[in-house]
């Protein structure tokens, strides 16, 4: 099989031992030779600061790397000094996402959805950023209906995104249905397939409430058999996960978007699986 083009997703760390932890994952995944890695944004600013500093970190160590910018609860003044600071930085690669709303926010900001944000982006900087947006496979949770929630991921990409990175899912039927009916809508660019290793049933359940995404019911009821047993969870989540990675790339899939929670393992366990195919 052709080795698939990965990248792989952290957050910022909150501590100097996550910080530890985060590049002793980071020096294990870069042998998989992932296409960029990307890191996760706080709405607000909150993390803003520990994006870039472990953008940077990770640029240094001669990796591409990409920040993810919100613009929820941002001015076109505060997100325009971000680009130039990026810039200045030589950070040739975004992730552009609207973000969420921390609790507490009245307003949304002046720039309302990621595809105003990708515009500005655009105006701003021209072509200096190649720009990745959110895709939905399975709907955005505060979407209308699909056909809403299809349409604003066209806006974004006729904004100017350069490419497209899914939620993660576990049917993948649902993407590739997303994949044709973006098609139909003109979309061109590549939709990467976002993945989430499952390793603990607890955090998956907590954050799939979150996000939206939905855990089929046989992979539910299998992994709340198992219990405590972490070890009969791992196992049976590569096995899971594994197979859906050799659907999709068999699919036409132009990639994989690894969301590895700041741990090398079981990305590590599941690239091993597929490239060994």
């Amino acid at each position: 099989m052709e080795t698939p083009n990965i990248s792989i997703e952290f957050f910022p760390p909150k501590t100097p031992e996550g910080a530890d932890k985060l590049r002793v994952a980071r020096q294990k995944l870069a042998e998989l030779n992932p296409k960029y890695f990307s890191v996760t944004f706080g709405a607000g600013g909150s993390t803003q600061h520990g994006t870039l500093s472990t953008v940077l970190e990770i640029l240094a160590a001669g990796h591409d790397a990409a920040p993810h910018l919100s613009c929820v609860g941002g001015t076109r003044e505060s997100i325009r000094a971000i680009l130039q600071e990026f810039k200045d930085k030589g950070i040739r690669r975004l992730v552009a996402l609207r973000g969420d709303l921390p609790s507490g926010y009245g307003g949304a900001g002046e720039l309302r959805y990621a595809s105003d944000l990708v515009e500005f982006i655009r105006q701003e900087t021209g072509d200096w950023f190649h720009i990745e947006v959110a895709a939905y496979p399975e709907m955005h949770p505060q979407a209308k209906s699909p056909q809403d929630d299809l349409q604003a991921f066209a806006r974004k990409v006729q904004a100017g995104a350069n490419a497209a990175i899914t939620q993660y899912f576990y049917n993948p039927d649902a993407y590739f249905q997303f994949v044709d009916n973006a098609r139909k809508l003109g979309v061109d660019v590549p939709i990467v397939a976002g993945i989430m290793p499952i390793t603990n049933y607890t955090q998956l359940m907590r954050f799939s409430d979150m996000c939206g995404a939905e855990i089929p019911r046989w992979i539910r009821l299998k992994l709340a058999s198992f219990g405590d047993d972490s070890a009969s969870i791992k196992a049976f989540g590569l096995d899971v996960v594994s197979g859906l990675c050799e659907k999709l790339l068999a699919g036409g899939a132009p990639g994989l978007h690894f969301y590895s929670m700041n741990q090398a393992a079981a990305t590590t366990a599941i690239w091993q699986r597929i490239t060994a195919a």
